[in-house]
């Protein structure tokens, strides 16, 4: 039994091309962090739709896993696949219009309720997008369904699990601080 732990890409993508799950493990192990930061960028994607992309990243390399031309950059190999993943599904989501938007029953809520929510949509991803990009990450992956764990987040973060909760709630208040300044400014 060979150890992967201080294996060169390539090699683990031999083994790995050979069914040794080891190097399978261990590939996933060392870019499941690049595939995430590289998915959670796409804020505009749902996080159900993120965690797609991932699996989906996962899916390619192992559909492709023997025809990688360079595979000691196969970091760049697979944050290039998840972005295309990403905005190959950001232009479908533009093409489509859900049949319930089209036919649309009449609701109770005022005409200007869609409006209302909009704008308040619209102003809290104004202020989430001036939180730092550490900060955006530690949301997104706090609001993530399923949920991370602690243990998860202090790891895809390279953080520790401690400073989380603070860290989280330093980023809440300047997303209420932005907003109250938002809402002061519009009165």
């Amino acid at each position: 039994m060979t150890t992967v732990t201080s294996t060169a890409d390539a090699d683990l993508v031999a083994l790995a091309i050979q069914s040794d799950q080891r190097a399978w493990n261990e590939l996933v192990q060392r870019y499941t962090r690049l595939v995430w930061h590289v998915v959670l960028g796409f804020h505009q994607l749902d996080v159900a739709t993120q965690a797609d992309v991932h699996q989906t990243t996962w899916l390619r390399l192992a559909e492709q896993l023997d025809r990688i031309k360079n595979p000691d950059r196969l970091g760049t190999w697979l944050a290039t696949t998840a972005r295309r993943e990403c905005i190959r599904l950001l232009a479908q989501h533009d093409r489509e219009t859900p049949l319930a938007e089209i036919d649309r029953p009449p609701n109770d809520d005022p005409l200007d309720r869609h409006l209302l929510d909009s704008e308040r949509d619209a102003d809290l991803w104004v202020a989430f997008q001036k939180l730092d990009e550490r900060g955006q990450a530690l949301i997104r992956l706090l609001l993530a369904d399923p949920p991370f764990s602690y243990d998860d987040i202090a790891e895809l973060l390279d953080m520790k699990r401690g400073s989380i909760g603070p860290t989280r709630q330093r980023c809440l208040d300047a997303l209420r601080a932005e907003l109250n300044r938002t809402t002061k400014d519009l009165s």
